[in-house]
Order: structure tokens, then C-alpha cells, then sequence
């Protein structure tokens, strides 16, 4: 669809929830996970399951290859971008394979999935190098010089929970005086790449994701927005 010029939007991806006939209750997806991993990370791998409400089933040692495999059973809905965690708290380390394995009765209640929340932009514009140093203390950036941006739209993930928006068009003002900093520069971060598959799985409850043939661009639901304020 991208190759023929198409745009479309992406929600959040969702479990499917099927009814026991025989018990009457709700049942969900899990998923068989093979993690093989280097020993000094097991304890970060074993942490995030835990926090997925995963079930260990099996954890020792690979002969030869001085690797670690760690076995667990997991809710899907607790798979929902753990891969991602999973590779940043092993730094990339990390091999991870699943499969489906059986629909369980739901656990109640909810699972906890991305702990931070984003950066969003404050207004409409060009993002400038000077925004974006300042933008880079908040987080981590997804947008780089040059980008145009909108308000609301999704630029980077911010270093604690919940969103925050930041100004990544504003400029350096200009003037005559001699500043007595002048001269001190602050480094640009490289900017994520994020991958369709990336972005997908980023996502939070109110956030969608626009794919253009060109490029990705996430932003917050207008729609939660507006039941936002009618609220």
C-alpha cells in the first residue's frame, strides 16, 4: 500500500478474548518464549517477565556457547513490546523466539507495558538543532534537524512516566550582546530509528501511528483528546 502512495493509521495491537463454553469464563492467549541470553542479564530478563506476569518453566545453562536460556510462559498481552525491552535491558543481546502455546483463563486486572511516557510536540513547525538540545535533556529523541513537526505528534520517549510536551522549533534568539556561555556547544544524540514493527509496538492505549510511503510518524489519539476535555 505504501509502494502504490497510500497513508493509513495504525492503532495499538490488541489480544482476542474467546469464551470457555464449558466454564463460561474468559480466556487469553499465552505465548511459549526461548530466551538465550548472556548470564550477567538473566536477572534484567527474569525481572521483565515477572512485571508481564510471565510463568518460569525452565532456566539453566547452554553448553558451549556460555549462554544463558531462559523459558517462560506469557500472557500475548504481556508480549506487547517486550521484545524491545527485552533487547534494551540486554543490550541487543538478547535472541528471542515464541510461539503461541494455549488460550488460559484472563488475568484479571491490567499488565504493566511501557513504564515512560513521550515526548510530544508543543507546536506546529521545523524542528531546529537548537529545540532538539534542549528537547534531549527530557529523553531520548526520534526526530532529527529539519523534521516537520506537529503538535501533539510523537518525538522521542520521555525519561520518566507520563507525557510531556517539549518545543523543538523554538530558535536561538540573536543579539549584539556577548553571551558568557558563547562559544560552549552542546552535543546532538543521533536520533532513534524506529522501524515499523518498532513503532507498532510502542504504542500506548491513545497513540496511533501514521504510515506515509515516505515515513512513520506516531502521535496521540485526536479522539481521546477530545473525550479528554469533554470530560
Amino acid at each position: 500500500m505504501r509502494r502504490e502512495g497510500f497513508e493509513l493509521e495504525v492503532g495499538p495491537p490488541s489480544v482476542i478474548y474467546l469464551e470457555n463454553e464449558e466454564t463460561g469464563k474468559m480466556e487469553e492467549p499465552w505465548e511459549a518464549v526461548e530466551v538465550r541470553v548472556p548470564e550477567e542479564y538473566v536477572g534484567s530478563c527474569v525481572d521483565l517477565f515477572n512485571q508481564r506476569k510471565g510463568e518460569l518453566q525452565d532456566m539453566g545453562l547452554e553448553e558451549g556457547e556460555g549462554m544463558s536460556v531462559v523459558k517462560y510462559l506469557v500472557p500475548t498481552r504481556g508480549m506487547l513490546g517486550l521484545r524491545s525491552a527485552l533487547l534494551s535491558a540486554t543490550r541487543g543481546t538478547a535472541i528471542i523466539d515464541s510461539v503461541f502455546d494455549s488460550y488460559k483463563t484472563r488475568i484479571p486486572g491490567e499488565i504493566q507495558g511501557r513504564d515512560k511516557g513521550s515526548l510530544l510536540a508543543f507546536a506546529d513547525g521545523v524542528a531546529s538543532t537548537f529545540g532538539l538540545e534542549g528537547a534531549q535533556e527530557r529523553g531520548k529523541m526520534m526526530a532529527s534537524p529539519g523534521d516537520e513537526v506537529y503538535k501533539g505528534m510523537i518525538l522521542g520517549i520521555h525519561q520518566r512516566p507520563g507525557d510531556l510536551e517539549v518545543n523543538v522549533c523554538k530558535t536561538k534568539a540573536l543579539t549584539n550582546m556577548r553571551s558568557a556561555n558563547k562559544g560552549i556547544t552542546i552535543g546532538l544524540t543521533s536520533a532513534i530509528e524506529m522501524s515499523l514493527d518498532g513503532c507498532v509496538e510502542y504504542l500506548a492505549a491513545d497513540e496511533i501511528l501514521e504510515v506515509t510511503p515516505s515515513t512513520f510518524r506516531m502521535s496521540k489519539n485526536p479522539i481521546f483528546a477530545k473525550k479528554g476535555r469533554k470530560n
